[in-house]
């Protein structure tokens, strides 16, 4: 069966809705505002998508178009995007192809300002330590236009304030595509030289799109990279570059920027002549008191009689001598001490030692009970002879021998008071002696009152 109709293949289809696309006037170039997606930066061309709430565009930016957008695309942001529409014949897509696209609502360049600042931040090199200025330069480079006023104030300042220091021009672009570049390699190259003291970078004032060379990246680090510090001069004081805040020091003029890189001569001669008198008048004053030492050491005694001096040096060794025979001796008997200390304590740390110590102990305690039992007996016997000499003294055959009696009646009981007794009476008289037997003639009693004797 034969069709009426004919048909084209998939490639003939695609090509002539590729040629409507390229020949329709309204997709030559058109504006499409959208958000961000599927984003991820590849090496060369880009591929992405654009989308709102109601649909999605596949987008290509190719690689020479992406190098001159000023910010890093990120997924969901809002951008401005402006290109052509065509049909990728290979898969049968349309897609809109962006050779410009900023962001919605902030300019593109100071969303890459800021994007720039937070990388650089993040990997700090804003707080990285700053190299000092050199104080006294001897050669200043000085990046900049050679004809804009900046190199004219930076002349200007340092003719007056430091004029033997030597100004060398690397005339750059400071504005333009090809600035970034042109900065860059003129740093290196007054590294490169390495016979600089300190680089002066910048410009005069200007929109941030004249400014913008001063915040490329690769000028960032191109001065962070650089063995010679940087003052950054860019602007005025309202504009911060990238370059401002990676640079050793910042100022807001060329002026200020030649006033951080020297010094005034004038002051500093000053600053030298005061220094020179201050060390002359320190020398002065050294070499007085240098003389005088010399003067009290060429009077000295030790000078004038030298033998005195070696005299008593002779005498203070003679005793350092002996101080050392006594120490040593002193040192040797203590060590001899200790010696015999410890072979004494040896010993009597021997079992042996100890018994034999033990039973001296045992002889001396036996002796002493010995002499103990024997003293005890002899105070025993000498008391024993007190009281019998006592007792001798008290008893009455002792009192009778000086001739006194004692009386007992016939009863036999001693006698004590005459009134016991009757005329008549026989009484037994005791003497020491003996007894005898006796009568009782008279009575004659003691009367205590009156101290009389009265006979019965």
């Amino acid at each position: 069966m034969t069709s009426e109709h004919e048909y084209l293949t998939v490639g003939q289809l695609t090509r002539y809705i590729h040629r409507k696309f390229t020949a329709d006037p309204y997709l030559e170039r058109v504006y499409v505002t959208g958000e961000i997606s599927n984003f991820r930066e590849r090496p060369r061309h880009q591929y992405f998508s654009l989308k709102d709430k109601d649909a999605v565009l596949g987008v290509v930016m190719y690689a020479g178009a992406y190098r001159k957008i000023k910010f890093k695309p990120e997924e969901g942001m809002k951008v401005l995007a402006t290109g052509r529409v065509d049909v990728y014949e290979k898969s049968g897509r349309y897609q809109l192809i962006i050779d410009h696209m900023e962001p919605q609502g902030v300019g593109a360049l100071y969303q890459a300002y800021e994007q720039l600042k937070a990388k650089l931040k993040a990997e700090g090199l804003f707080d990285r330590p700053k190299r000092p200025i050199p104080r006294f330069p001897r050669r200043i480079a000085v990046i900049t236009s050679q004809s804009g006023a900046v190199i004219k104030d930076i002349m200007t300042t340092v003719n007056r304030r430091y004029p033997i220091a030597q100004l060398v021009l690397f005339p750059a672009a400071v504005q333009g595509e090809q600035a970034a570049d042109s900065l860059v390699g003129r740093l290196k190259e007054v590294n490169a030289r390495g016979d600089f003291d300190t680089i002066i970078i910048g410009r005069g004032g200007g929109s941030i799109e004249d400014l913008w060379p001063f915040n490329e990246e690769k000028v960032a680090r191109a001065i962070v990279a650089s063995k010679i510090p940087v003052i950054s001069s860019v602007g005025h004081e309202t504009d911060t570059t990238i370059a401002d805040l990676v640079a050793d020091r910042r100022v807001a003029t060329p002026t200020a920027a030649a006033e951080i890189a020297t010094p005034v001569l004038t002051e500093e001669i000053a600053k030298i002549i005061d220094e020179r008198e201050r060390m002359v008048r320190a020398e002065n004053k050294m070499l007085r008191f240098y003389a005088d030492k010399v003067q009290r050491l060429v009077t000295a005694p030790v000078l004038q009689h030298p033998h005195r001096f070696l005299e008593q040096r002779s005498q203070t060794l003679d005793q350092l001598m002996l101080r050392l025979e006594n120490r040593q001796t002193t040192l040797v008997k203590t060590l001899h001490e200790r010696v015999t200390a410890l072979a004494t304590r040896l010993q009597r740390q021997s079992p042996q030692a100890k018994v034999a110590a033990w039973k001296q102990q045992a002889q001396a305690y036996a002796q002493r009970l010995q002499t103990s039992e024997v003293r005890l007996l002899q105070i025993r016997r000498q008391r024993i002879s007190q009281l019998v000499g006592q007792l001798d003294a008290l008893s009455p055959l002792k009192i009778m021998t000086r001739g006194y009696a004692y009386v007992t009646g016939a009863d036999g009981q001693v006698v004590r008071d005459v009134t016991a007794f009757k005329p008549d009476d026989q009484v037994r008289l005791h003497m020491s002696t003996g007894q005898a037997t006796a009568r009782i003639e008279q009575i004659e009693r003691n009367d205590s009152d009156d101290s009389k004797t009265t006979n019965v």
